[in-house]
C-alpha cells in the first residue's frame, strides 16, 4: 500500500507533553466491530468488556537508556571533542548495545565514547545513525552502569519540547513492569492503576502477561513510498507456558482476547503458528501489520493515539478497518483528545 494512505494532520497542539493525574483519568475513544464511535474514560474500560474477556499486558520494564557521553578530540585533524547523544535500542550481546547516535556523522568506527565512570567503542555504523557499541563493562556491571548514568528515553516527540525530569522515572513505567529491557514504554499499559485492576476483577475479566523488550525503532518514521519497501526493527519478545494456556483456552472457549499496547499485539502475533493457537517461546519478531493481514489471536486491542505515515497507524488500521481509523482519528483530534505516549488511549474491536 502506498504510505501517504496513512497520512493525516495533526496539530501541535495534540500531543501531550505529560500524563493525566490520575493515570485512569485519560480519555478512551471507544471503536466497536461495527465501526462506531463512542467517547469514553479509562475508568468506564470494566464497562465495555465482558466477564471472561482476556487481557494480554506486556510487562516489559524500560531502562533508561538515553545517555549522554564524549568522543575525545582527535589526534590528527578530527577537531575537538564531540558530545554524543546515545538511546540504546536493541541488546547484541553481554557488552554490546544497537544505539541510536546523534551527530552520527562526527563518529567513526573506532572511536571511544565516555561516559564517565565507563566508555564504550564504536564497531559498526549503519544507515539512520543505528550503530553498534562495544562498552568495557558486561552483563549486570554494565546494566547498573547504565541505570546510574542513564535517564527515560522519551520519545523525540516530546523530548524534542521539554527536558527528562524526575517525574518522568515514574510516569514512563507501568506499575506492572517486570521485565527489564525496553526503552520505551509500552504505553497503552501506562493508564492501569490498581483500582482499575480492582474494577476489572470484579467484571470476571482475566489477565497474562507476554514480554516485549520495545526498541526505539517504533518511533522512526516510515520513508518508503510503499509499504513494502519498508524495514521493521526487530524486537525481543517471549511467552510463558502459562500466558500461552491462558490464551488457548481463551481462544478455544470463544472468549476474546484484547491486547493492552500495540507491543502485545506484536507478540500474540508473532507466536501464533496458526489461526486460534499460540505456542510459548522466544524470538525477534520483525512482524509489520498492514490492511489485508488475518489476525490470528487478537480480537480487539487497547492503544494510545498514533503518529501520522507510522507502521502503528497502519497497524490500528489493519484491525478496525483504515476508513474506520480515519474516521476515528478526525474524531479524536476535533475532540481534543491528547496523542501519543502520555496521551488518550482507544479501544478497538477487530472490525466485522
Amino acid at each position: 500500500m502506498r504510505v501517504d494512505d496513512f497520512d493525516f494532520d495533526l496539530p501541535e497542539a495534540s500531543i501531550a507533553l505529560r500524563p493525566a493525574r490520575p493515570r485512569d483519568s485519560a480519555r478512551l475513544l471507544h471503536v466497536d466491530a461495527s465501526g462506531a464511535l463512542a467517547d469514553r474514560e479509562v475508568l468506564d474500560l470494566p464497562d465495555l468488556l465482558r466477564a471472561g474477556d482476556l487481557l494480554v499486558f506486556n510487562d516489559t520494564r524500560v531502562i533508561p537508556a538515553a545517555l549522554t557521553g564524549t568522543r575525545a578530540a582527535r589526534e590528527l585533524g578530527g577537531g575537538g571533542a564531540v558530545s554524543a547523544e546515545i538511546n540504546l535500542h536493541k541488546r547484541a550481546g553481554p557488552n554490546r548495545w544497537r544505539a541510536f547516535v546523534r551527530p552520527a556523522k562526527r563518529l567513526k568506527v573506532g572511536d571511544r565514547i565516555e561516559f564517565g565512570a565507563f566508555s564504550a567503542e564504536v564497531m559498526e555504523k549503519a544507515a539512520g545513525g543505528d550503530t553498534l557499541l562495544a562498552f568495557d563493562l558486561s552483563g549486570a556491571v554494565l546494566d547498573e552502569a547504565i541505570a546510574a548514568t542513564g535517564v527515560p528515553p522519551l520519545p523525540p516527540y516530546i523530548a524534542r519540547k521539554r527536558s527528562v525530569d524526575a517525574a518522568d522515572v515514574e510516569d514512563y513505567q507501568t506499575l506492572f513492569a517486570r521485565e527489564d529491557g525496553s526503552v520505551a514504554a509500552p504505553t497503552a499499559g501506562l493508564h492501569f492503576t490498581e483500582r482499575l485492576f480492582a474494577a476489572l476483577a470484579e467484571r470476571g475479566v482475566e489477565r497474562c502477561d507476554v514480554t516485549l523488550h520495545v526498541g526505539a525503532g517504533t518511533f522512526l518514521p516510515v520513508k518508503a513510498d510503499d509499504t513494502d519497501d519498508h524495514l521493521m526493527h526487530g524486537e525481543w519478545c517471549t511467552l510463558t507456558e502459562g500466558s500461552a494456556d491462558a490464551i488457548n483456552a481463551a481462544k478455544a472457549e470463544g472468549r476474546r482476547v484484547i491486547a493492552v499496547g500495540t507491543t502485545a499485539l506484536r507478540t500474540l502475533e508473532s507466536l501464533a503458528p496458526e489461526i486460534g493457537r499460540i505456542e510459548a517461546g522466544s524470538r525477534d519478531t520483525e512482524i509489520f501489520i498492514t490492511p489485508g493481514y488475518e489476525f490470528r489471536i487478537t480480537d480487539a486491542l487497547l492503544t494510545n493515539f498514533h503518529l501520522p505515515r507510522s507502521t502503528l497507524f497502519m497497524l490500528v488500521s489493519a484491525l478496525a478497518g483504515l476508513e474506520t481509523m480515519q474516521r476515528a482519528y478526525a474524531h479524536a483530534i476535533a475532540g481534543g483528545y491528547r496523542f501519543y505516549s502520555y496521551g488518550d488511549t482507544s479501544l478497538l474491536e477487530r472490525a466485522r
